[in-house]
């Protein structure tokens, strides 16, 4: 069985799964399991321009689909509220309306030029995540600059540590492949050396991964823009977006301060709230949340799938959050897994 097929039994598994909840959550079923509200996590938000090979189509959705969205949970009971709202939210009692905050990670131009306007037509709150190297363009977009190197290529060159290996990927399955394979390499070694070594291969097949940057992220001065808008927040997300649960507690601090400090030279004003870069539990633990606390953010957010509730008040620094995922653009998904339902199924949830 080809990588292609199992990743599509995989979705068609999940798909199913959340058609489900929301068959429950129709039903009244289980209403306990939504919590008090979601945190909902997103990056881009741009019309969608079709390729062959989209190893971060996850990553993405059209502006028409979150305007589905927003008006989905507006019709399923959400209010929408800003996320350094929460923490107030999950001290109060007696509140049966579930909350819904939207948050946005890496600061990119389509946060700004599609979603901004959904956003406002629907009166929604929401946080942009902005990590310093890439708005300072100090740090280049490794999964981006990767996707488009096998975009381009038939053959590239990486050493996986044993040597230079030249790798076949002309088919897309074989690019689906090798981009899981640098991946993963790149998550269990020195992340800042593969991301570099990704560059340095781009650069050989003249791909610049500066202009990957400048393409796709907001500059300071679009982040003034953006968050003029009474409607957004600037949240803190480090400066080189490397995996926090890898780094020494120094480098951790540094980097959460060194973004804190960034947001608030932008904005005038500390940022209250801070999102852990890839956010599952490889990339952060609680010893990270512990120094988020320290740092001084009121609230921080994983990506580790969950709802929230009363109990979350406890683990205010790592927060988990629902994924609108670019795969299963689906309205009735998004109720399913809104409800709560599937996390009742799932061991070890958050």
């Amino acid at each position: 069985m080809t990588a292609s097929i199992k990743r599509l039994a995989k979705r068609i598994a999940i798909a199913g799964g959340l058609e489900t909840a929301n068959l429950l959550r129709a039903t009244g079923a289980m209403r306990g399991a939504r919590g008090l509200g979601a945190i909902l996590t997103l990056h881009h938000v741009r019309p969608h321009e079709q390729a062959a090979f989209e190893p971060n189509a996850h990553l993405e959705i059209t502006p028409e689909f979150l305007d589905l969205v927003l008006d989905r949970l507006k019709s399923d009971g959400y209010r929408f509220v800003a996320l350094e709202e929460v923490p107030a939210l999950l001290s109060q009692t007696g509140s049966d309306q579930p909350f819904a905050a939207f948050t946005l990670d890496d600061g990119y131009r389509n946060n700004l030029v599609y979603a901004l306007p959904i956003f406002e037509k629907h009166n929604a709150p929401f946080t942009v995540f902005v990590a310093k190297g890439l708005a300072e363009r100090t740090h280049t977009i490794w999964w981006e600059t990767l996707a488009a190197l096998l975009r381009k290529e038939e053959k590239i060159g990486f050493d996986f540590g044993s040597g230079h290996e030249m790798l076949d990927v002309t088919t897309i399955d074989a690019k689906e492949r090798v981009f899981a394979r640098i991946a993963s390499h790149l998550h269990r070694h020195d992340e800042r050396a593969a991301a570099a070594a990704i560059d340095m291969m781009a650069r050989q097949h003249e791909i610049d991964p500066d202009e990957i940057v400048d393409d796709l992220v907001m500059t300071p001065a679009e982040l003034n823009l953006l968050e003029a808008s009474p409607l957004a927040t600037l949240g803190a997300h480090t400066v080189s977006h490397r995996a926090m649960s890898r780094l020494s507690d120094r480098e951790v601090h540094d980097e959460m301060t060194a973004s804190r400090d960034y947001v608030a030279a932008v904005t005038g004003e500390r940022p209250g709230s801070f999102a852990y870069p890839y956010g599952t539990r490889e990339a952060v633990t609680h010893r990270q949340a512990e120094i988020a606390r320290e740092v001084g953010f009121a609230i921080a957010v994983t990506t580790q799938p969950g709802v929230v509730t009363q109990r979350s008040l406890g683990s205010i620094t790592y927060l988990p959050r629902l994924s609108i995922n670019g795969l299963y653009q689906n309205v009735r998904y998004v109720s399913g897994l809104a409800s709560g339902i599937p996390f009742r199924f799932t061991p070890n949830r958050p």
